[in-house]
């Protein structure tokens, strides 16, 4: 049986989507505990406390100390991490076959009974607060963050940073009513992958999490986005200037995602694209250019992103649309071609490393509700055409833009 085929996915008692892939000989098994729950899900005034949580959660638990549940993961060689998004956090785990359920059982621990001591969450808003600092001096960052709120809206383009006000206003308390509020069977999604016996880690996951959180509420869909065309610009004395452009792509599970993949890679990902060649190595107009393109839940968006000089701001602001114009007209076949093998490889050749087998499992599970084989995606990316290109990018004009500057000038042509 192919690893495509052994998927099993199921709803357990206890309230938890699990998604479980054996693959036999690995050496490795990974998992993922995706709560979902973000920085959408903040209080309006409280910015900054999802991920205050998700950086707080295991500074102790009613029976370690933080140092204690630490050794205990080191203990059983388990590399582990966490991360919070604008709809849910993710906590990873890595570790021998032999001490998964070691390892579970720790995570469950973490999950359902942290104690959020006073000194760790004070000192946890302190280095919130330091980062917003150092934020100032990492201007592509600084420009993603000023850009999120107009091409997501308020509550999706929410920066895992929050403000110095928000900050200001987060105790203790607030990251326990959040904890209570979200960290429920009924919200977590459960990856694992590796050398494993499905039915024994889905038994595992009942025990471990019966009886924990309050009412089973259904898990959120999604939350929806608003796009605020419009140009803005944050004055800051560099020597560059930053250029972000934004418009609104497709969701993941569009049957013209696949295309916009495509699209977009041939567009910018790699010394090979269109901008990298075009945009950079011919006309020597920027530092760095890139697209990609993010997806929230419920929508799409598709982003370009450059370094300039601030003499050259408007004709590298002009370079970049045009690029994307021109693909729509004069993409050729070997550009189609080298942007599908390049993404193919990457989801086979990555495809072979447990974690990132469990990663794009985890995906599944929150944008299509399913694991969703490797085959599937790689035939849905063979069957892309260049009229499917082309059709694309015409039903998505770049009509009204969202875009954002950073640095000493400001753009002298306005978004068409």
């Amino acid at each position: 049986m192919s690893e495509e085929e052994s998927y099993l996915h199921r709803r357990l008692d206890c309230g938890i989507e699990l998604a479980t892939l054996p693959l036999a000989g690995r050496r490795t098994t990974a998992y993922e505990i995706r709560v979902v729950a973000g920085l959408a899900d903040e209080p309006d005034d409280l910015g900054g406390l999802a991920r205050l949580v998700e950086q707080t959660i295991a500074k102790g638990t009613e029976k370690r100390s933080a140092q204690a549940l630490s050794d205990a993961f080191d203990s059983l060689g388990a590399k582990i991490g966490s991360g919070v998004g604008r709809e849910s956090q993710v906590y990873r785990c890595s570790c021998l076959p032999e001490y998964v359920d070691e390892a579970l059982a720790l995570h469950a621990e973490m999950l359902r009974t942290p104690t959020f001591p006073e000194e760790f969450c004070r000192v946890a808003v302190d280095l919130a607060q330091q980062e917003l600092t150092a934020l100032e001096d990492e201007p592509g960052e600084l420009s993603r963050k000023l850009l999120a709120p107009n091409a997501y809206g308020r509550r999706l383009g929410r920066h895992e940073l929050g403000s110095r006000e928000s900050l200001a206003r987060i105790n203790r308390e607030h990251l326990v009513a959040f904890w209570r509020e979200h960290f429920t069977p009924a919200k977590m999604q459960v990856s694992i992958a590796g050398a494993i016996d499905a039915e024994a880690v889905g038994g595992l996951l009942e025990r471990l999490f019966a009886d924990f959180g309050g009412p089973r509420l259904a898990c959120s869909n999604g939350h929806s986005a608003e796009f605020m065309p419009g140009q803005n610009h944050h004055q800051k004395a560099l020597e560059q200037e930053h250029i972000l452009i934004c418009w609104p792509g497709t969701t993941i599970t569009d049957r013209d995602y696949p295309v916009e993949r495509l699209a977009v890679s041939a567009l910018g990902e790699g010394m090979s694209s269109r901008l990298f060649v075009e945009v950079r190595e011919k006309r020597g107009l920027v530092y760095w250019v890139g697209a990609w393109d993010e997806h929230p839940r419920k929508t799409g968006r598709i982003f370009l992103g450059a370094s300039t000089t601030p003499a050259r701001c408007d004709q590298t602001y002009g370079a970049l649309l045009g690029e994307v114009d021109r693909l729509g007209k004069d993409l050729s076949q070997q550009e189609l071609d080298r942007a599908r093998v390049g993404i193919i490889a990457k989801m086979q050749t990555h495809g072979d490393i447990t974690r990132a087998r469990v990663a794009e499992l985890c995906s599944d599970l929150f944008h299509y509700g399913r694991p969703v084989p490797l085959a599937e995606k790689r035939d849905l990316l063979l069957a892309v055409t260049i009229p499917d290109v082309q059709r694309y990018l015409n039903e998505h004009p770049r009509d009204k833009l969202c875009v954002q500057t950073l640095g000493p000038t400001m753009l002298e042509g306005r978004p068409t």
